[in-house]
């Protein structure tokens, strides 16, 4: 395993923070201690202070989302089996975290619409990728591009929802639903 330098060591630790408890309850001076870095590690890198790390922890949590539902995809060539498993696989892994680690772009993302821009602009940027991985398994296993794009925005909406249900509930059955109804949903397309 390689070792991860104070750079991305700073942005993961920021990503995981705001995934908890939101960009304006997260402050540098936490994101420096908890990342083992110094306050004057994080505005070197940062020079934009605050604003311009969150922006990039935001995409870092877009980027590992994507990695998630990629390797969901490549598990399982059914793309019905594909979200069902990830619906399991999130309700695991939010079960295992103690119900602390829900989507990595949702909290903040909502905290700061229409307030900070840049932050607003990045989620977005991360759910198109989201929904963009979505389509291109469905278009490559057959559905038609149309169908194909407006089943992944359902898709990442109901993923998106249920996720925050399960998060509140501290169940994983609202994700465990989603899954289920998601793969009949897209069965009943082909």
């Amino acid at each position: 395993m390689r070792e991860i330098g104070t750079r991305e060591r700073i942005v993961r630790t920021t990503s995981l923070l705001m995934q908890r408890q939101g960009y304006e309850a997260t402050g540098l001076k936490q994101i420096s201690q908890e990342a083992r870095a110094t306050l004057g590690s994080v505005y070197h890198f940062f020079p934009g202070g605050k604003r311009e790390l969150a922006v990039e922890a935001v995409r870092h949590g877009g980027a590992e989302f994507a990695e998630f539902l990629r390797a969901a995809f490549d598990r399982e060539d059914d793309p019905a089996e594909a979200i069902a498993a990830c619906a399991r696989d999130l309700a695991r892994d939010l079960r295992e975290s103690g119900w602390l680690d829900g989507c990595p772009v949702t909290t903040t993302a909502l905290e700061s619409a229409g307030r900070v821009p840049e932050l607003q602009q990045a989620a977005e940027e991360a759910y198109e990728q989201w929904r963009s991985l979505v389509r291109d398994k469905l278009t490559r296993s057959g559905f038609a591009e149309d169908v194909a794009r407006d089943l992944a925005h359902s898709v990442i909406n109901l993923l998106e929802g249920a996720e925050l249900s399960a998060q509140v509930s501290r169940s994983e059955a609202p994700l465990e639903i989603a899954g289920r109804h998601l793969a009949r949903l897209i069965g009943s397309f082909r």
